[in-house]
């Protein structure tokens, strides 16, 4: 029965065994598979090259012509000096964008200004009226004082 036994062990241990091996092959044999696939989704994956019109072709060589044809002994197409490029001068083009922006933060300062001087009148005001207030409550604690003693 014990060599019964050995021998019922042992042949479960090698099948056990051989079907992981098995098991192995199998999953090696699927990896390869999904890389294979991967591959040949990508290879199907083609880009197209962009189709460029006649028209977009002829214009562009135009102006790739345009450029070539200025060397640098020329003078450039604008003959103006760099100092007019600026906002001084008389360029064919007018930056603006300093312009609005040192005018937009004037007005905002001028807005602030008149915020200020505004709050300032509305502060003096009402220093005046709490002066008024607190000299009538003066005079009345005063009369009634003098209505007290003149009762005694």
């Amino acid at each position: 029965e014990e060599d019964l036994l050995n021998d019922v062990c042992r042949e479960v241990v090698e099948r056990w065994s051989d079907s992981q091996v098995v098991d192995a092959k199998e999953e090696k044999e699927d990896e390869v598979q999904a890389i294979a696939s991967m591959m040949e989704k990508q290879a199907r994956i083609v880009v197209k090259p962009k189709e460029v019109s006649q028209e977009e072709k002829q214009r562009k060589a135009a102006l790739l012509a345009q450029y070539a044809n200025v060397t640098d002994e020329e003078e450039y197409p604008f003959p103006l000096p760099l100092e007019t490029w600026g906002l001084g001068g008389q360029s064919l083009f007018r930056n603006t964008n300093v312009e609005d922006v040192l005018n937009a933060r004037k007005l905002e300062r001028e807005l602030l200004r008149d915020e200020f001087q505004k709050k300032k009148e509305q502060d003096k005001l009402q220093r005046e009226k709490d002066k008024l207030a607190k000299q009538e409550r003066k005079e009345k604690e005063k009369k009634r004082t003098q209505k007290g003693e003149r009762k005694r």
